[in-house]
């Protein structure tokens, strides 16, 4: 989920929302586990799955911060930091192994690391709370985990990057996903591991042993990605979301996380977005500040590099020396100049805004000191309580190697990144603004900033969340609604906007780049105009829908179709459906969706937010109610009122997005004006004829319901062979023959 940092005219300044999960992993809580398992010998059970590379799982009772959970399925996670002959082994718990949908405040997987290679305890924690305010990040806490009762240790808690991760950074959860971690790691020079390369070939079977997919299909997209990553240089940006790319190289190269992709490619994950692009995302981060030190990816340190070589690591080092093994993530982006510059501007953000200033050393204290009792009681911690306390400033020796210690290692690492080429030089952006300060939908608008020693600009916008942003040149002319030509104001047009323009700006020049907000992508500004009653439409809905249509869960839901009649796409942000109009207008928030300029969108009306962002949290009555759709202010957009429907037909605009509503054979996210006729959903039945003018005869003694197209019952009878129809207005009907449970559109003339 992306943050917004600057909202003007309708907007206000926002901060990254918090997901329904975020208090269970909140930094400074500390948290309580207790495992009972069924079988007295669960450790030899556990062993004996890891040895045989067996995910079945051993059956556990659980409690969580007093919470009891039945039959959960526990097993070890990880690779090097298990062992069998280790006491505090790390371990994967799901809740839901035995009862389906069981969970803890939406939490259904937990993931227990054992703090190994890592004395100081707060690597892991630290690292994922830096990388949370640049790109789409796991969150990390930790849990006194205790076995029947029994003390086992402290353990870090890591939010899994699962399907309910998906939903809450990228709005889906359903396209392709990959876990990037070899079977077996390959350690020689030039080893393949999850390098991305394209060594293996076409055929799925040969790239198993490097990813684990985690979607239902995807292995076809993933060699594709792989093939343009490799072969079509000038078509990367269209497979890959470059910027998050090189913040998380960012991220591993200025922490030297080495045990990643830019050292054996390995732990971390790729899922593709709905704008088609990949994404990374990080994961495994307990020995990030330099307590890996292996990398097959160079030849100067094939063999390992020390605290002081770890100090002075050029942040470049993927394109200023030959690389043993193939890193297209980093190679192939490296060769760009502009990305380049970006990714050192990207290190620059890092650096001052958590190591020059010292937080980073003021929030490791922060977390020793929360769990400074916690590791004391730890009898099975693999370093000593003297370790603990030395380790955050000092290195420590295990017993393969010394364990930098962070601030021994980031206060250099810092002053030598403050020195690289790159590093400074940078552009000024500033006084950024817009017009015209009122825009409806449709119109053009401009974006202008004073910006001095720039070579080149551009502007990216985008109209919707989880929408891939544009790039435009930003021009010094004068005919760009930037004052006179090369007077430092840079300007760019956005033609034919949305209600809702998120956007940021880059400029460079020989020496370095900039971003503005420094944070971007991930952060950006923002500015929304109100829609306007009839901008957007709901379109039709379906209140009883046994037989129709699924959802992508495979469940027939209720749903609602909005319409977008303008000529602009449109962003959802900020609009609210209710079906309690005289209590709550701002009942259900819609997710910040794009509905694309004659095109459609549907919720779900399930009360199901767990499947996805367009489920609502209520359902249709389909004995009829009233539908609102509104903007934050409770200004109506549209709304309709529906009486009592019937099984699997709609309630719907004809014509399409301006008629008024009736009973229509199901349109589902299309157009309306050419509904499928009623005798293609259901079995013919014998009415005739149609369309007709004064009697309707009825094959066989039917029992009948006959509704107007408001839905409003006007005539039932029993056993009825014909009808009267003299005192009915020409229009459509819908006849509902209980006996044969059918429904039939007829026409009067």
């Amino acid at each position: 989920m992306l943050r917004t940092l600057l909202l003007v005219n309708f907007v206000f300044l926002s901060h990254l929302d918090l997901f329904s999960q975020s208090s269970f992993y909140a930094v400074d809580s500390l948290r309580e586990i207790r495992i009972y398992f069924y079988d007295s010998d669960w450790d030899y059970q556990l062993d004996n799955l890891y040895i045989q590379g067996n995910n079945n799982r051993v059956l556990a009772d659980i409690v969580i911060d007093g919470s009891s959970y039945d039959s959960v399925g526990v097993r070890y996670k990880g690779f090097s930091s298990v062992s069998v002959n280790r006491i505090k082994n790390p371990f994967n718990i799901k809740l839901d192994y035995i009862i389906e949908g069981q969970d803890h405040q939406g939490i259904d997987k937990l993931k227990l690391s054992n703090v190994y290679q890592d004395p100081s305890f707060i690597r892991e924690v630290l690292t994922y709370e830096i990388a949370g305010n640049y790109l789409p990040s796991a969150q990390a806490n930790y849990a006194n985990v205790y076995i029947n009762d029994t003390l086992w240790g402290l353990y870090t808690n890591v939010q899994a990057v699962n399907k309910d991760f998906l939903n809450d950074h990228f709005g889906n959860k359903y396209n392709p996903f990959f876990k990037c971690n070899p079977e077996n790691l390959d350690i020689s020079p030039g080893g393949e591991n999850a390098n991305l390369s394209n060594n293996q070939g076409t055929d799925s079977l040969d790239y198993e042993p490097y990813y684990s997919i985690k979607s239902d299909y995807g292995w076809e997209e993933l060699y594709n990605f792989i093939d343009t990553l490799n072969n079509y240089y000038d078509s990367i940006e269209q497979v890959l979301n470059v910027d998050r790319t090189l913040w998380m190289h960012a991220l591993n190269y200025t922490l030297i996380n080495f045990d990643s992709y830019i050292g054996y490619a390995q732990n971390y994950y790729i899922y593709k977005d709905a704008t088609r692009q990949f994404n990374p995302i990080l994961w495994d981060l307990n020995m990030s500040f330099g307590s890996f030190r292996l990398t097959d990816a160079s030849s100067i340190y094939f063999s390992g590099f020390d605290i002081a070589q770890a100090q002075n690591m050029d942040p470049l080092l993927h394109h200023t020396q030959i690389s043993v093994s193939p890193r297209p993530l980093l190679r192939n982006l490296f060769l760009s100049e502009r990305y380049r510059k970006m990714y050192l501007a990207h290190i620059r953000t890092i650096v001052q805004e958590h190591f020059l200033n010292q937080d980073y050393h003021a929030r490791g204290q922060y977390f020793q000191n929360l769990i400074n009792a916690s590791v004391q009681d730890d009898t099975n911690k693999f370093y000593s309580y003297t370790d603990f306390t030395t380790n955050l400033t000092s290195q420590v020796s295990l017993v393969t190697a010394d364990c930098p210690g962070i601030t021994q290692l980031m206060d250099a690492r810092a002053v030598y990144l403050s020195a690289y080429t790159g590093f400074t030089g940078e552009p000024t952006i500033s006084n950024i603004s817009y017009s015209p300060q009122t825009f409806s939908l449709g119109d053009d608008v401009f974006i202008t900033a004073n910006i001095l020693d720039a070579t080149s600009v551009f502007l990216a916008y985008r109209f919707g969340e989880n929408m891939a942003f544009k790039k435009a040149p930003m021009f010094d002319d004068g005919n760009h609604d930037d004052g006179i030509a090369n007077d430092g104001v840079y300007g760019a047009k956005i033609t034919n906007t949305s209600n809702l323009i998120d956007y940021y700006l880059y400029a460079d020049n020989d020496s370095s780049g900039v971003f503005s907000p420094v944070r971007a992508a991930y952060e950006f500004y923002s500015i929304q105009s109100q829609l306007q009653a009839g901008d957007l439409v709901i379109n039709e809905i379906m209140s009883n829908n046994v037989s129709v249509v699924t959802d992508p869960s495979g469940n027939f839901e209720d749903w609602i179709e909005l319409y977008n009649p303008t000529n602009s796409p449109i962003s959802t942000k900020g609009l609210f459906l209710t079906d309690w109009p005289n209590s709550n207008l701002l009942k259900w928030e819609l997710p910040n969706h794009l509905i694309q300029a004659q095109g459609y969108t549907i919720i779900w009306a399930d009360e199901d937010g767990g499947q996805g962002d367009m489920h609502a949290n209520f359902q249709l009555s389909n004995l009829g109610e009233q539908l609102v759709l509104t903007n934050s202010d409770s200004l109506v957009i549209d709304s309709i009122t529906y009486f009592s429907q019937v099984d699997d037909i709609s309630f719907g605009r004809s014509p399409n997005g301006s008629g008024s509503f009736s009973m229509l054979t199901p349109t589902f996210n299309d157009n309306n004006d050419f509904p499928i006729s009623v005798e293609q959903i259901f079995n013919k039945a014998m009415i005739y004829p149609n369309p007709f003018t004064e009697i309707l005869y009825l094959e066989g003694d039917e029992r009948i319901e006959v509704r107007n197209f408001l839905g409003q019952l006007i005539y039932s009878a029993e056993y009825v062979r014909s009808i009267q129809t003299s005192d009915w207005d020409a229009g459509v009907y819908f006849i509902y023959l209980r006996n044969k449970n059918q429904n039939l559109k007829v026409i009067k003339i």
